[in-house]
């Protein structure tokens, strides 16, 4: 961390703690970027971005991705920046997925300038760390409320040139309006204590409660409590009350290759609504969970050196407030998880850590499980996580693959994506908040990197810190004799044979396990939709588009089934049901 009260630019200091090639000579664009007293009166702090695109569709700022269609962003960090004080982004700035301005192509380009604003933190541990605070929009960079950024300009560049581009802040993100209770549908939000204490200033978990039918004509009744993991929800996704929109403009939605995929939505939605209200429907109290930190729209759900105590906040303080506040039976025998991707991790983590609390969980496609599979690297025995072990041959990694096995980016491109929005793991992205929940804390009390962020060597010894505290696969084999007889018949995981992110190899890994297990047997579930692709859920008859609408439908019967059959002697299993 650079020192207070002096204005650096970042970005080469890092080059060298990364073993990155300095272009210090080159000749290229330079940018220089001030804001106004008028934007903000105070230094900022933060991760300052310049992104070029050629493709006028939409602003850049929504076009860097992992894929072949990304645009061009530069960044780097600024502390203490001054009102009035220009910062200069030049050929030393890192960038994707093209390293250094010198080596754009000439040509016009939408230039678009973000700062992602951070916050200081003043952490139990006795560090202090600058980190970008969620303004409920989910940790989203793009998105975020109170970030600066420019309106896109048509700018002619000459990477050959010494051209000097001055660029101002002239947009602020704006706040996000609070979604409305109806209904069937509230929100909910309180105050952490664990929380408040590891991060030093009040911090809060949230959640969308979806009642029963009947909930306000039964008062005696109490309620099991499912819990749908996954990424940050806004709102309670899945749930209309009303047919869908006659006037909506069909879409098409690339991922599934399907023409008018917003109507098909809105119609599960409804579906949902009806079945979800109807006579023979289970009566339980649903909810998912609003748990963002500095580092991504959620925590993973479990405790961890960086983060603080999310898994214990979760499970012992807003669980409980919100059976408490909508009448749930309060018991580990009627709480249930199930999610998919984040939310397939996050279930099984919980039911594995917690095995008490929970009585059941369905994981699909879940982040990896295992981390001799971590995506397409083996932590423990792999040397690197970017290139194939080789003496003379660098073959890097795939990231992303279609169901042909069509690879559209690498681990390597994953990461410089990663590295350009954010240093010490703070671009708000997939891999830095993996390293953010399993890493111990590092002495700047950042995350320990699993890896060079840029030549992508592997530390062991933060490895080993994993594989002891989050491979969860590792876990349950390490403590079967007395973590087996709690999570008997627990234990369910499906995921497609082609997942885009080869999330299927860490469960081959976690299969091969748990179908040998003795004294006793899991007693579960796992199975692979053959040639399904990211996130397959366990449904055999329905494409993927249409299933990962259909959770609640399918996985809250199979919850009660398991009521019927592994609930204590005396436990309530009539008042809710009616």
């Amino acid at each position: 961390m650079v020192s207070k009260g002096i204005l650096w630019f970042v970005v080469p200091l890092l080059l060298m703690q990364c073993n990155t090639p300095q272009n210090n000579e080159a000749q290229g664009p330079t940018f220089s970027v001030t804001f106004t007293s008028d934007q903000s009166a105070e230094p900022l702090d933060g991760r300052l971005l310049v992104m070029l695109s050629t493709d006028d569709s939409n602003e850049p700022r929504f076009q860097i991705q992992d894929g072949p269609n990304t645009q061009l962003v530069f960044g780097v960090d600024v502390e203490d920046w001054q009102p009035g004080t220009p910062v200069t982004i030049d050929v030393s700035a890192f960038g994707y997925p093209i390293e250094s301005l010198s080596n754009i192509k000439k040509g016009n380009y939408n230039v678009q300038i973000l700062l992602n604003k951070y916050e200081t933190f003043d952490l139990s541990t006795g560090h202090t760390v600058k980190l970008p605070m969620d303004k409920g929009e989910g940790q989203q960079w793009n998105r975020k409320p109170g970030n600066l950024y420019s309106t896109p300009q048509k700018i002619e560049i000459d990477p050959a040139s010494s051209q000097k581009i001055e660029l101002s802040f002239d947009q602020e993100i704006p706040p996000i309006e609070p979604p409305t209770d109806t209904k069937y549908i509230k929100h909910v939000k309180m105050k952490s204590e664990k929380l408040s204490e590891f991060w030093g200033r009040d911090m809060y978990l949230g959640a969308n409660v979806l009642l029963p039918e009947g909930f306000a004509e039964h008062p005696e009744a109490r309620y099991p409590l499912v819990i749908m993991h996954g990424h940050f929800p806004y709102d309670f996704g899945g749930f209309r009350t009303t047919p869908p929109d006659p006037d909506l403009e069909p879409d098409y939605s690339a991922r599934f290759d399907v023409h008018g995929y917003n109507k098909i939505v809105q119609q599960e939605a409804y579906d949902f609504y009806k079945t979800w209200t109807g006579p023979d429907f289970p009566r339980v109290i649903l909810i998912t969970i609003q748990h963002p930190t500095p580092y991504y729209d959620d925590s993973y759900a479990v405790n961890s050196a960086s983060q603080g105590p999310y898994g214990d906040a979760l499970t012992y303080e807003l669980i409980p407030f919100i059976e408490e506040k909508f009448r749930g039976i309060g018991e580990g025998w009627a709480r249930f998880t199930y999610g998919g991707s984040t939310g397939g991790w996050e279930a099984l983590a919980v039911q594995v850590m917690y095995p008490d609390e929970y009585n059941g969980c369905w994981a699909a496609c879940p982040d990896p499980i295992d981390f001799r599979a971590y995506t397409s690297v083996n932590l423990y025995d792999d040397k690197n996580a970017y290139y194939l072990d080789s003496e003379f041959k660098e073959t890097e990694r795939p990231g992303h693959r279609d169901y042909l096995g069509h690879i559209s980016a690498t681990l390597k491109d994953m990461n410089y994506r990663e590295l350009a929005l954010g240093t010490k793991g703070r671009s708000g992205q997939q891999w830095d908040i993996w390293q953010a929940v399993y890493s111990p804390q590092g002495e700047d009390g950042y995350p320990k990197p699993i890896w060079n962020k840029y030549t992508g060597e592997i530390d062991k010894e933060v490895a080993n810190y994993w594989k002891e505290n989050y491979d969860l696969s590792y876990i349950m084999q390490r403590d079967w004799e007395t973590l087996g007889p709690k999570l008997k018949g627990k234990v369910n995981i499906y995921c497609g044979d082609m997942d885009n992110y080869y999330l299927n190899n860490a469960v081959y890994y976690t299969e091969e396990f748990l179908e040998n297990t003795e004294n006793p047997h899991y007693d579960g579930e796992v199975d692979y939709g053959d040639r399904a692709e990211h996130c397959w859920n366990g449904d055999h008859d329905n494409p993927n588009y249409i299933s990962r609408l259909r959770y609640h439908r399918m996985f809250i019967p199979r919850i009660i089934e398991r009521v019927k059959d592994n609930s204590p002697v005396g436990a309530d299993l009539t008042s809710w049901r009616y």
